[in-house]
């Protein structure tokens, strides 16, 4: 669901540089070429092309670093940062010092280092960038010059001015965009750990009450039990009366084992709460306690999927996420639940289609909320699609709402298989 939290800014950040490097070394061959082949100057070529060839050494390293999963530090960005004035300034030195109309270069180390890195990393950069500036005003190698083409050299100077700005504009308003989406991206991230903190905290805490409330109801659910066997045993005539008693005693039995399962899985992980089942049986199961616990709903069920069958995840909490899922769906229907189930080698997908009259625009909405149901009063509490879509969230897995054209709504759950069952 989420991004890679492990990746964080100032690692996207240093890739995105690495890039900037790339274009820069790109430029500086193309800009060597045309100046060699069309404008007859003499600079000292082979000083630079080795500075371009270096500066193509450290690109390589940094790519073979960013293939490691290690963390990006302040200290090694503003050294890759430094590696780029350095090789500039070298450059510049070779070319005319102050005087080359690529010295506001200068400005795109700087203005990345004051919007990635800390003040202090700021000020080191803008000191230096200062004092090879102006060492490059009084040290330098001059360009030839010609005073019988003084109009043309002034000319190619104005025009490389003009082309140092727009390389500045450019590169300055790229990186900075991205970097502020990179930001806004790893907002949208903690906004989503936060979220899910708390959701997990809600979790916790209805836990805790349900344990709480297993340990009250045994004791009612036990004079349930004893009452209505003595009941059975006193009207063994009546059918129709033996009928509902032995209805009532399965929803007590059930009832019972629940509480009993819901107090031993209390505390166990993830991992230790369930085992491997194939699919079709795992919803078979599902099926046949929800049949025990809503005797009355009619539904229809189909499934196909590819052989052999993939296993799955049998554990309490998916199981009665399932049921919640279904109950809501048997409550909104008016006469029939239908359920298709579909699987390959990796995932399940399940459709549990009612009847009813659909979802409210706020229902869309607000779905999956905890304490928010659109039921009556007094007939939902708001927190088994809550706790569903927490517990197959936990499992890999997603739940979607949404209306039918025809009437009616859709739960659509993915759940992830664990693989191929052997033949």
């Amino acid at each position: 669901m989420f991004s890679d939290l492990s990746q964080s800014p100032l690692s996207k950040n240093l890739k995105r540089l690495f890039l900037l490097r790339n274009i820069a070394i790109i430029a500086q061959c193309l800009t060597f070429a045309i100046v060699f082949w069309t404008i007859d100057i003499e600079i000292p070529w082979a000083e630079m092309i080795f500075v371009v060839a270096l500066l193509a050494l450290l690109n390589l390293l940094t790519w073979i670093r960013l293939r490691r999963k290690w963390p990006v530090s302040h200290l090694e960005f503003f050294a890759q940062l430094l590696i780029d004035v350095l090789a500039l300034s070298a450059l510049l030195y070779f070319s005319g010092g102050s005087t080359n109309p690529f010295i506001s270069l200068f400005l795109l180390p700087l203005t990345i280092a004051a919007a990635t890195l800390p003040w202090r990393y700021t000020w080191s950069m803008a000191i230096i960038t200062i004092a090879c500036y102006t060492l490059l005003l009084v040290n330098y190698v001059p360009l030839p010059h010609d005073h019988n083409k003084h109009l043309i050299e002034f000319a190619l100077h104005v025009s490389g001015m003009w082309l140092a700005f727009v390389l500045s504009t450019v590169i300055i308003a790229w990186f900075v965009v991205r970097m502020s989406a990179s930001i806004r991206e790893r907002d949208q991230d903690l906004a989503k750990a936060r979220e899910h903190a708390l959701r997990n905290e809600q979790i916790i805490a209805l836990g805790t009450l349900a344990a709480g409330a297993a340990h009250e109801l045994g004791t009612p659910l036990s004079t349930m039990a004893v009452i209505t066997g003595e009941l059975q045993q006193e009207y063994r005539d009546d059918a129709e009366f033996q009928n509902n008693i032995h209805i009532l005693r399965d929803q007590i039995t059930h009832c019972k084992q629940t509480l009993t399962q819901l107090l031993a899985k209390a505390g166990q992980s993830r991992t230790e709460q369930g085992s491997e089942l194939p699919v079709d049986e795992f919803l078979r199961q599902v099926l046949d306690k929800w049949k025990l616990i809503r005797p009355s709903v009619k539904f229809t069920y189909q499934a196909n999927g590819v052989q052999p069958v993939p296993k799955i995840m049998d554990s309490q909490l998916l199981n009665q996420s399932l049921l919640n899922l279904l109950n809501n769906a048997a409550d909104a229907s008016s006469e029939c639940v239908t359920i298709n189930s579909h699987w390959d080698h990796s995932a399940l997908n399940l459709d549990i289609i009612d009847d009813g009259k659909g979802l409210s625009p706020e229902a869309l909405q607000r779905a999956g909320e905890a304490f928010f149901s659109s039921k009556a009063p007094g007939q939902g509490f708001g927190i088994g699609l809550f706790l569903a879509n927490a517990n197959i969230e936990r499992y890999g897995g997603s739940v979607r709402l949404f209306n039918l054209e025809d009437g009616g709504a859709c739960t659509q759950v993915v759940l992830p298989l664990i693989g191929g069952a052997q033949p």
